[in-house]
């Protein structure tokens, strides 16, 4: 009787913060029921000469040295979105001892491919100098986004040029995770998302799937079996199928009481029940092996 009113009361509530979301700006609701109490924030912090190249650093508040490391990227069709608006994001992962890193890249129409790819490294580059810092382990660095940010998380995990301009490597990452994110979406459909990649001619090697090779990062991929927005099968499915032939540990995790948007904000407190993402996430990180 208990675990069904649990059940019962993770739905109403659910479907109370989902009505929320839809009448107003769903990242502030999130970030608005946000807690303060778990993490230490350091903001603005530059890596590089550009307004939009700067990162907000989020360290659990109860500190322990050599923490596990996440560079977290958003979403927005590569040309919208701020990390002011993912707070929620930095929250969850500093409340289970991650040190986390949340970067702004330049969008569109600043850039266009591969340039906010070379933003998203240098992110990674200066977390991997720094984060010592902040009780994070540069040895245990994992990067993740969700939808577009995802992209940018694949291809820092698959295309060695990208961290290589860093003076780093793909083999510096202990992992990966992809949250809803498009890595075989050639030809471009979506209008707002052509001029980014060039379209008509967008570059083959402007996809993660025609980048995987032997002795890739791990990866975690999620996906919402509803998303009308990026399609899981040929995405992350696709993806997954590829890596394991490749010999790539990999694991694929699929939620239906999400959809696109809804996946990433199962990190949030409120809607943690539709979905175990963030336990997925914790797993994940603090059982890869350090690089």
């Amino acid at each position: 009787m208990a675990s069904a009113i649990r059940q019962l009361l993770t739905a109403l509530i659910g479907a109370t913060l989902l009505a929320a979301l839809a009448a107003c700006s769903p990242l502030k609701t999130l970030n608005a029921l946000t807690p303060d109490d778990t993490f230490d924030k350091t903001e603005g912090i530059a890596y590089g000469s550009d307004p939009r190249q700067k990162l907000d650093v989020y360290r659990p508040k109860q500190h322990v040295a050599n923490a596990p490391v996440v560079v977290f990227f958003y979403g927005g069709s590569w040309n919208s979105g701020s990390r002011s608006d993912y707070s929620f994001v930095g929250e969850a992962l500093a409340s289970r001892g991650i040190v986390v890193v949340l970067a702004d890249y330049r969008l569109y129409p600043q850039v266009r491919y591969p340039l906010f790819l070379d933003d998203s490294a240098s992110a990674v580059a200066w977390a991997h100098a720094h984060i010592g810092e902040f009780s994070g382990d540069p040895k245990r660095l994992f990067v993740m986004g969700h939808s577009s940010g995802a992209y940018n998380a694949a291809m820092l995990a698959l295309e060695p040029k990208l961290l290589g301009a860093q003076g780093m490597s793909p083999k510096d990452l202990s992992g990966w995770i992809g949250l809803a994110g498009p890595y075989d979406f050639l030809p471009i459909e979506n209008p707002q998302v052509r001029p980014v990649f060039f379209w008509p001619n967008s570059p083959p090697q402007s996809q993660p799937i025609n980048l995987v090779r032997r002795g890739s990062p791990p990866a975690l991929l999620m996906a919402a079996t509803e998303d009308k927005l990026v399609d899981p099968t040929r995405n992350t499915a696709g993806l997954a199928s590829k890596l394991r032939a490749a010999g790539v540990p990999v694991q694929d995790r699929y939620y239906s009481r999400t959809g696109h948007a809804t996946l990433v904000a199962t990190l949030s407190r409120p809607m943690r029940g539709l979905a175990p993402v963030l336990e997925e996430i914790s797993v994940f990180v603090k059982t890869a092996p350090a690089q």
